[in-house]
């Protein structure tokens, strides 16, 4: 059968589809015509890019668009991945958390991450690795790299364990080994696998000077906080083992410093209710102290595995309805500022792992959709037209004793930012000193060396170039400031110095004439 596959090809490129549902009915015909079963797109995608280095087909982006695996993988201008550290002990203690033999804690068997970690015995390089040829066999290009560091509290993981990993993540990436740190990080500058941005899960009480200028050594970029509750009650019930003070230190301590950060939310823990959940989300954007970029909104879930099961079985824990979660979640959505985005609702964790409660809900994303202006929901995707016409927008908020200037383009809305093609976050901090904190331009991930005319994508169109020097206006005629730092991911460093910064330390730097 296989022998067939560049008959397919051919008869592909000849056919001039141009959607899926195209691509199905040639793949039907030809099968019918071959008597064969319908190849996977996987296995279609490999002999085509076999024929166009043979020379027996022209090269065509729409080909390779079309048979393109999970597109949604590359249409927010990176691909992710996820690497989990190996098991190791947690210092929390907390009732809804689960516990399991031979996995990080609070990851269950059955989460797609644990079981590609599991199969390769928890090796960082071998899951950076076969996750990089996994998503290239799929037809995603992969010159982009948003690396996420998940499994227990990193911060708690011995330090010379949490060097070996990152290195082994960027050794894979760069396809040489380096002999240091410095080395590793250097290499990714230009390797074929840059990563440009780079993420840990920790805990707020972990979060210290020292351990800010440990994360940049590392690279890091942005930190996901275990926040859970912004009520001191409702975390001292549920074991938390740290205060709502922690959450606003570690929050003021990573702004100061550049980071993104994403707040891990928990509704229906022990302690709470709806109406005050929802109360919840509402102070932490009316509230200066708290202002997260991101969120992860993960609804309670009951495990087996956890503490919080013996309370339920005792009648004393009641999680909340489907119908309770589902008006929760449509109302938090409807509050959540357009310079927020939220990055995902509800775990990974499998149904029939979760005892009770609506976190069974596979689908609650989809369930929840409208009525949200985060960026996720008005990212550009694959809808780019380059006929659009685009405004500058600019929100101004405070933040833990900063200011935060929330820059972006978009389509225009009613007078309202709409459609998202890229953004900016410079922040000045209370002592005057600018950081750029993110930049980034969504739609369909082109490749570093990608054509600026692509029809597909508005990356490499200028518009993160046109962002940066209105940041540094701002930065220089509002307030005064000499110079403008950068908590650069290490692969995005070259494009920095296009724009005229230089490395110093671990941030690109340049001063302001």
């Amino acid at each position: 059968m296989r022998n067939l596959y560049p008959l397919f090809i051919k008869e592909l490129v000849i056919s001039g589809a141009k959607t899926p549902d195209d691509l199905a009915v040639v793949k039907r015909r030809l099968a019918k015509k071959y008597k064969v079963s319908c190849p996977s797109n996987v296995d279609l995608l490999k002999v085509y890019h076999k024929s166009v280095r043979n020379k027996n087909v022209e090269a065509s982006n729409k080909i390779e668009i079309l048979l393109r695996t999970r597109p949604v993988r590359s249409l927010s201008g990176i691909v992710n991945i996820s690497v989990l550290t190996k098991p190791y002990p947690c210092p929390g203690k907390c009732l809804y958390c689960p516990s399991e033999k031979g996995i990080p804690k609070s990851y269950v068997s059955g989460e797609p991450a644990v079981e590609r970690a599991k199969r390769l015995k928890y090796d960082p390089y071998l899951q950076t690795k076969k996750r990089i040829e996994m998503l290239e066999a799929e037809g995603h290009p992969t010159d982009k790299i948003e690396l996420r560091i998940v499994g227990g509290t990193w911060s708690y993981y011995p330090r010379k364990y949490q060097e070996w990993f990152i290195k082994c993540c960027f050794d894979a990436c760069n396809i040489r080994k380096g002999k240091t740190m410095v080395a590793v990080l250097r290499n990714n500058e230009t390797a074929k696998h840059r990563i440009v941005g780079l993420s840990v899960e920790t805990r707020p009480d972990f979060i210290n000077p020292e351990e800010i200028k440990w994360l940049r050594e590392l690279g890091a970029t942005m930190v996901e906080l275990g926040v859970q509750s912004i009520y001191d009650d409702v975390l001292k019930l549920n074991l938390r083992g740290h205060g709502v003070k922690e959450t606003i230190e570690a929050t003021k301590l990573l702004k100061d410093a550049g980071f993104k950060i994403l707040y891990q939310m928990m509704p229906n823990l022990p302690g709470s209710a709806p109406g005050r959940d929802l109360k919840m989300f509402e102070e932490l954007f009316a509230d200066s102290r708290f202002q997260p970029d991101m969120l992860k909104i993960y609804p309670c879930a009951l495990i087996k595995e956890s503490p919080l099961y013996k309370l339920w079985k005792e009648k004393k824990y009641k999680p909340y309805t489907e119908k309770q979660l589902v008006g929760l979640v449509k109302s938090i959505k409807k509050i959540i500022p357009s310079y927020v985005r939220i990055q995902r609702i509800a775990r990974d964790i499998p149904s029939h792992s979760i005892v009770a409660g609506p976190a069974k809900i596979s689908n609650l994303r989809q369930i929840v959709a409208g009525n949200c202006k985060c960026i996720r929901c008005r990212e550009v995707k694959g809808n780019y037209d380059p006929k659009e016409k685009i405004y500058l927008f600019r929100e101004n908020y405070d933040a833990s004793g900063g200011k935060e200037i929330f820059l972006s383009f978009c389509a225009q809305d009613a007078n309202h930012p709409g459609r998202l093609y890229s953004l900016l976050r410079l922040r000045i901090n209370s002592d005057g000193i600018a950081v750029i904190r993110e930049i980034h331009t969504y739609g369909q991930l082109q490749t570093i060396e990608g054509s600026r005319t692509s029809f597909n994508s508005p990356q490499h169109k200028g518009l993160g170039r046109k962002l940066v020097e209105e940041a540094e206006k701002i930065a220089r005629k509002e307030f005064s400031a000499k110079k403008i730092a950068v908590i650069s991911g290490v692969g995005v460093r070259g494009y920095w110095r296009t724009l005229g910064y230089q490395l110093k330390k671990t941030y690109m730097v340049k001063m302001l004439s």
